[in-house]
């Protein structure tokens, strides 16, 4: 092996290692005071728990409303991510296949919609929500994440069908298969990468987020951040309650995250390179 080349490697592992643990280490610091009492935490956050301190989680789960914030998430996110893969991709199919000067525009309507901040109109579309009876309702924020995720949505799965043979669906089309059938039968499954894309990506943004649920729900349909936030005050905090709060968070992001990574580099890589 080339000297040179080999040093270029030792470079880009060294700083691949580095990347790994500044990212990881967040994650790792709010695991291990997870299981500290509030005045370790204060004491030293850094170090490692004297004992597994166990309390934090109970108190969450039997002393607070985080079960009910949890479960508030679990509909947001699973609910929004069904109507968006039910949605997006015949939007995405039916503009790549029409083949029509007018979809050329509609697609470039929805690129646009990514351009534009969410804070740029959250203020009328808060007022909006009000006027039509949606404010305080989980209906609302759904309705929300689902538009504002076509965007994104279009563009991943347009690139994407571009890749399938159209003589697939001509060969379905000859055995008699409707416009529908051959795209939930035939289309849809070769989406599988672009659709696990989409899962990860949205999913996390949906489970994570704070100012929507913050703007648009009660005080009483609090989702997980939300209720996790209520703990940080401004002369005293329970960081105890927080941390334990966000590692609860953190596992089931985890667990769908590894069990849809192969799929998701997949899609991601094949959205850059196709179309």
């Amino acid at each position: 092996m080339d000297k040179a080349k080999f040093r270029i490697e030792i470079i880009m592992f060294i700083a691949a290692v580095i990347l790994a643990v500044l990212f990881f280490f967040p994650v790792f610091f709010s695991i291990i005071s997870a299981f500290k009492t509030n005045g370790e935490i204060l004491k030293n956050a850094i170090a490692f728990p004297s004992k597994l301190y166990l309390d934090s989680f109970k108190y969450l789960l039997t002393e607070t409303d985080f079960p009910r914030a949890m479960l508030n998430s679990l509909i947001l996110t699973v609910v929004s991510i069904a109507c968006m893969i039910a949605i997006i991709p015949m939007a995405a199919y039916a503009i790549e296949r029409t083949g029509k000067k007018w979809t050329s525009y509609v697609y470039v309507y929805f690129l646009a919609g990514m351009m534009i901040p969410f804070q740029v109109y959250m203020i009328p579309l808060f007022k909006e929500m009000k006027t039509i009876g949606l404010y305080g309702t989980l209906t609302a924020p759904i309705l929300i994440y689902i538009s504002g995720s076509v965007g994104m949505g279009v563009l991943l799965y347009t690139s994407f069908i571009k890749g399938i043979p159209v003589e697939i669906e001509e060969a379905a089309a000859i055995d008699g298969c409707s416009r529908v059938r051959t795209f939930w039968q035939i289309v849809f499954p070769l989406l599988g990468p672009c659709t696990a894309s989409m899962v990860v990506l949205q999913g996390l943004g949906i489970w994570n987020d704070f100012l929507m649920p913050s703007l648009i729900l009660h005080s009483d349909q609090k989702t997980l951040i939300v209720e996790v936030f209520k703990f940080v005050g401004e002369l005293a905090s329970r960081w105890d309650l927080v941390f334990a709060g966000t590692t609860m968070s953190i596992v089931p992001v985890l667990v769908a995250f590894i069990a849809l990574q192969k799929y998701f580099v997949k899609g991601i890589a094949a959205g850059a390179t196709k179309g």
